[in-house]
């Protein structure tokens, strides 16, 4: 009886575990399955892309043949790489130098600017001495000795600037004469594109051509109570000898002025009036560039450039123009100028007979200038 019962419950036992099992083997065998599957598919995608691939290069091949190198191509191939190879080498090494060669060239500039700078300040720093000997006390004397230096060396320089910018001389002409030697007006003019013109050729180098007219407007306005002065931005190597050969004698030009004695202002060479020792208000200036004569526009009488044109007569007219405000006896010319100064071309103005409105004096024909009541 108990053994019986003792069979019946481990038949039972061993059925129950084989069901348990089932579900388990049935599980492994489906990830088994998946996973052969899987590899299977790889595998079999695979070879289609090898296949595909060498297909591919088969296809290429055919259209492309390409012949197997021999062993003089293999050869030249390997020379061609060895040269190019070469020519990086010794354009790496070729510009190693040049560098090398810049550096020591900023050194060696460095050094030697250094060395300059060095004995420029000891030079131009250094204290004055008298005749004596002795140091001469300034206003850095109570300074440590490398600011006296510093601070001299700098008023030195200065100095120098001041000497380019501003003119070489604050008086530029001498006193006027005593009456009646003194003329009663002052042309100034300006000598480049008003009465020469600077020309230039591989045959002749440097030429100076002449303004139509130019000799009698010299003789003119000299004999017409005018002193006339050559005021020009020129270096005066240059122009004083083309002056000689337009005016042998001196006869007409009275005075002569160049770049030295113009102020240097943003670029431009500016004649500064005040500097001429004369009454402003029998001053005329004639010049073509406005720039040049902007401390005193009332006083100028800006004339276009001239090129070198032949037909020109910018000068007679302006010969008559002076010679009108000198026999009317203008007590102001800046009256007169800055009523032909609003024209940008005050000589065709007072050539068409342009005057200034209710004041009016004949003259030669002439109704432009006139004498303020």
């Amino acid at each position: 009886m108990y053994l019986r019962k003792v069979l019946f419950l481990t038949r039972t036992a061993c059925c129950n575990v084989s069901k348990l099992q089932a579900p388990s083997y049935s599980r492994q065998k489906v990830w088994l399955i998946a996973a052969n599957s899987a590899r299977f598919y790889s595998a079999e995608n695979i070879d289609k892309n090898k296949e595909t691939k060498d297909e591919k290069v088969d296809i290429l091949g055919r259209f492309f043949p390409q012949a197997p190198l021999n062993t003089e191509d293999a050869q030249q191939i390997k020379k061609e790489q060895e040269k190019f190879e070469k020519e990086n080498k010794e354009k790496s090494e070729e510009n190693e130098k040049s560098w090398r060669r810049m550096k020591m060239g900023f050194a060696v500039f460095g050094g030697a600017m250094t060395v300059m700078g060095t004995c420029m300040v000891i030079e131009m720093g250094a204290p004055r001495r008298g005749d004596d000997g002795q140091i001469i006390e300034d206003e850095f004397s109570h300074l440590p000795s490398v600011l006296q230096y510093l601070r001299r060396t700098w008023k030195e320089l200065t100095f120098y600037e001041k000497m380019i910018k501003e003119p070489s001389r604050e008086k530029l002409l001498p006193d006027p004469l005593p009456s009646p030697y003194q003329p009663t007006y002052t042309l100034v003019l300006e000598f480049t594109d008003v009465l020469v013109h600077p020309d230039w050729s591989y045959q002749t180098g440097w030429r100076f051509k002449k303004r139509p007219g130019v000799d009698q407007f010299l003789q003119s306005v000299a004999s017409s109570n005018y002193e006339v002065i050559i005021f020009t931005t020129e270096n005066a190597f240059m122009i004083w000898p083309v002056i000689d050969k337009l005016d042998p004698e001196n006869k007409f030009i009275t005075y002569r002025l160049f770049r030295d004695s113009t102020h240097f202002v943003d670029g431009v060479h500016v004649k500064n009036l005040e500097g001429l020792n004369r009454d402003l208000s029998k001053v005329i200036v004639v010049d073509w560039n406005k720039a040049a004569t902007k401390f005193h526009p009332q006083n100028s009488l800006v004339l276009k450039k001239w090129k070198g044109a032949d037909d020109d007569t910018a000068l007679l007219d302006l010969a008559n123009l002076l010679q009108t405000i000198a026999m009317s006896e203008v007590a102001d010319v800046r009256e007169v100028l800055t009523y032909y100064g609003q024209f940008d071309d005050p000589i065709a103005a007072f050539r068409e007979n342009q005057r200034p409105p209710h004041k009016e004096l004949s003259f030669n024909g002439y109704l432009n200038v006139y004498n303020p009541p």
